[in-house]
């Protein structure tokens, strides 16, 4: 049988991390982390990676497995995550997943909607429309893709809209009917999400990307292009890299890419909550310490 998991969801600075060290600690638990930008080598400040002490007393998974220039999807990070949650089981530990992205934990628990096969001329012709008219596009045909979507992410608003013209059917939709109620789970799992009061996350992201700064995301983002990777690249589409790659090209004032770094956060993490908007197995909490660590950790140490 599948071990079980605790899995903690919810937006950017809302204390996911915090809760899954201290959940970690105390049913002696390992960590996968459910982080689409964190699987990348190199990016650590601007990602929120945990320190190194940290991660010599907690051993975590799925961080720094791939470089900047190489592609990771919720399929191959779904497979990467199925062989660490066994790996842990065989040796008789428990697994919290912990992490803000959505398709990553919906690939884990529930597997993807399989979708019609890749069109290539019209996935060129699509690209060649620009990705500002892609994106009117799917927010007008497919508004909850569209909020779920990355405004940068070109390629997920390429397939959204490709899925959309094979099939006549948003791609929402489908994944509507690809959920708990109609597909069987792959694991048992307690979801917990955190989501403090929209005021005070806000004021957690502005803080987070001050602290982020001061702590050398600047340097960072220097030392990534003298290693060839560039703002052309997908990971550094990143919330905290784009921007910074936008200074760095001459493009923004500093002040501005930082006011930037916070607004965009803020406007990823209103994606993270609505990717959950709806689903009755998330137990939401304002804040990691409202969360009955006690209870979690008897729910994963049972047979």
């Amino acid at each position: 049988m599948a071990p079980r998991l605790v899995v903690i969801v919810g937006p950017t600075a809302s204390g996911k991390t915090e809760l899954a060290l201290a959940l970690a600690r105390a049913a002696r638990a390992e960590i996968v982390s459910a982080d689409s930008q964190q699987v990348y080598r190199g990016m650590d400040i601007g990602t929120g990676k945990v320190g190194a002490a940290a991660r010599a007393e907690i051993r975590h998974h799925l961080i720094d497995i791939v470089d900047p220039d190489q592609e990771m999807t919720a399929a191959r990070w779904s497979e990467l995550a199925d062989r660490a949650i066994a790996d842990a089981a065989a040796r008789g530990v428990p697994v919290v997943v912990a992490g803000g992205t959505g398709l990553y934990v919906r690939a884990l628990l529930l597997g993807l909607f399989v979708g019609p096969p890749a069109d290539p001329a019209l996935r060129a012709r699509l690209r060649a429309e620009g990705l500002p008219a892609l994106r009117a596009r799917l927010a007008a045909a497919d508004p909850m893709s569209a909020a779920r979507i990355d405004p940068n992410d070109e390629k997920r608003t390429i397939r959204a809209l490709e899925v959309l013209e094979l099939t006549g059917e948003p791609m929402s939709r489908h994944q509507e009917r690809h959920d708990h109620r109609q597909v069987a789970p792959r694991y048992a799992a307690r979801v917990v999400g955190l989501a403090p009061a929209r005021p005070e996350l806000y004021r957690r992201i502005d803080e987070r990307v001050d602290q982020m700064m001061s702590a050398g995301l600047l340097d960072e983002v220097r030392r990534l292009r003298a290693s060839g990777y560039g703002a052309g690249l997908r990971s550094q589409l990143a919330i905290g890299y784009a921007e910074l790659h936008r200074h760095l090209d001459g493009v923004l004032p500093l002040g501005e890419s930082i006011r930037l770094i916070q607004r965009n956060s803020r406007h990823y993490a209103r994606r993270q909550l609505s990717w959950y908007r709806g689903d009755p197995t998330v137990t939401w909490h304002p804040d990691p310490r409202a969360v009955a660590i006690d209870d979690l950790e008897r729910y994963l140490r049972e047979p």
